[in-house]
């Protein structure tokens, strides 16, 4: 990659500066989905799993709230000899590499817990810094075709290692299953994460740019200044909303689908939910980024929403698995749109030397929208019963995720882009 911003941004580029977001995705996607819901089955009481799974997740997700801005602001107000974001992706993914034969060999809650949490810490460390790469070497007219190569690639990640802790780990493989999930996330992290460091050439720093220090950098990364930005305030609670929505029926679909529709192999027929929403997310991811860029973010992220609140409709007026799988295509197409043009609109708002600060901010709303979609679990276990007598914990958990898509695409309409 060329050295300074003015040169020719070529194909081959775009996916230099996103191929890490594959491995990210694809961690985060198998951990949530289908790795921790079933590896907790073996440690916490049947009638509690969705608590427990919503406090696990909770829980590391508060922590990459704090650790992925603070770990971006640092990036931007430091620099190395190869650059201020490598450095961080590297320290990183190195440490998460080595947490991750914890999630195969904890024999208790308490050790998940723990490990899942330092990987959430390890990964962010990573994922703050990388954030600014679309912003910091990508023309700002191309910003929404960047963001739609970054998200075609998260989705393709996500779902081939759905797919494969879906096929190889399930209740009825066991652990050797799931040390060759373990495995594959370790390479594909390594991979990319070598990738990224060998071949991407971060432009020059200021030389005029003093470096501050680390606690500096941290109380400068929520400043005052931050909030007086009334367009990126709406901005951030729109991200919420949508990332709440989605969520809540990504990391409780194995549980409802287990039992509500009474599928025999839940892990599989979760895998094929997934793998048919990114199917209609991979239709639409770069397309939906291109045609930001002539349209504008705004109209493209509203409809998204209402797309997405329109699938979950679907799913609760019916228990039918085919019909599901329907309104899992409904609501990738939702999702695919709405991560391209509201991604790109988020690049948008970053201002020069302080891009991984403001990207670690708008992602806050999506780990908040993630922390905030598990604090369901315990309302869904409290009211479908000591028993599961009525399921209506299920049916409740359905009603608030439209209303949450609903809200999402409302409030993006006070988003005002920066000039």
């Amino acid at each position: 990659m060329a050295n300074n911003i003015a040169s020719p941004f070529r194909r081959w580029d775009y996916l230099k500066i996103t191929v890490l977001g594959l491995a990210i995705t694809a961690l985060w996607q198998s951990l949530h989905s289908i790795i921790l819901p079933l590896r907790l089955l073996d440690f916490v009481p049947e009638t509690q799993k969705n608590t427990y799974l919503g406090i696990l997740t909770l829980s590391g997700l508060l922590l990459a709230m704090f650790i992925q801005p603070v770990a971006g602001a640092a990036s931007d107000r430091s620099w190395f000899r190869n650059g201020r974001r490598l450095p961080y992706i590297f320290i990183g993914i190195i440490i998460a590499v080595m947490l991750l034969p914890g999630i195969g060999l904890a024999g208790s809650f308490a050790a998940i817990f723990v490990v899942y949490c330092l990987l959430q810490v390890a990964a962010n460390m990573a994922q703050g810094p990388y954030q600014a790469f679309i912003p910091e070497m990508v023309p700002t007219d191309k910003h929404g075709t960047a963001s739609g190569v970054k998200g075609l690639l998260e989705i393709i990640g996500g779902v081939a290692l759905i797919y494969i802790a879906g096929r190889f780990y399930s209740t009825g493989n066991g652990a050797g299953g799931l040390w060759l999930v373990l495995a594959i996330l370790q390479i594909v992290l390594l991979g990319t994460m070598l990738a990224t460091v060998f071949l991407v050439r971060e432009p020059p720093v200021n030389s005029g740019r003093q470096r501050s220090p680390l606690m500096a950098a941290i109380s400068h990364v929520f400043s005052k200044d931050l909030w007086k930005n009334h367009s990126f305030v709406w901005f951030l609670f729109s991200r919420l909303f949508v990332y709440m929505a989605f969520t809540t029926i990504q990391q409780f679909a194995l549980y409802y689908l287990r039992d509500v529709v009474g599928v025999t192999d839940p892990a599989e027929a979760t895998a094929r939910f997934t793998i048919v929403a990114v199917v209609g997310m991979l239709l639409v991811v770069w397309p939906a980024g291109y045609l930001s860029d002539m349209i504008g973010r705004k109209l493209l992220t509203f409809l998204s929403g209402i797309l997405g609140a329109s699938g979950i409709a679907l799913i609760a007026l019916s228990q039918e698995y085919s019909t599901i799988l329907w309104a899992a295509g409904i609501i990738g197409v939702a999702m695919g749109i709405f991560n391209s043009t509201n991604w790109a609109l988020a690049t948008d708002f970053a201002p020069k030397n302080e891009e991984a600060r403001y990207l670690g901010i708008a992602n806050m709303a999506t780990a908040g929208g993630a922390v905030l979609a598990r604090v369901i679990g315990p309302v869904i276990d409290a009211l479908n019963g000591p028993n599961h007598e009525s399921n209506f914990g299920y049916t409740f958990m359905l009603l608030v995720c439209i209303g949450y898509f609903v809200a999402g695409s409302l409030l993006v309409i006070g988003v005002r882009r920066r000039s």
